[in-house]
């Protein structure tokens, strides 16, 4: 993860994890709407896993 990624994800969530799946922006773009907390915490969670 690097550290456009990180800075990416703290502005606009749903961008930064735009190569990981549909439901991954999804979910993280519902969050962001929800609350720009929720979305970048759920963005991080998502780019720090090491599986992907």
């Amino acid at each position: 993860m690097g550290f456009w990624r990180v800075l990416l994800s703290i502005l606009f969530p749903p961008l930064a994890v735009i190569d990981k799946g549909c439901g991954s922006i999804l979910i993280v773009l519902i969050l962001t709407l929800c609350g720009w907390i929720p979305g970048v915490i759920a963005a991080l969670i998502i780019l720090n896993n090491p599986k992907r």
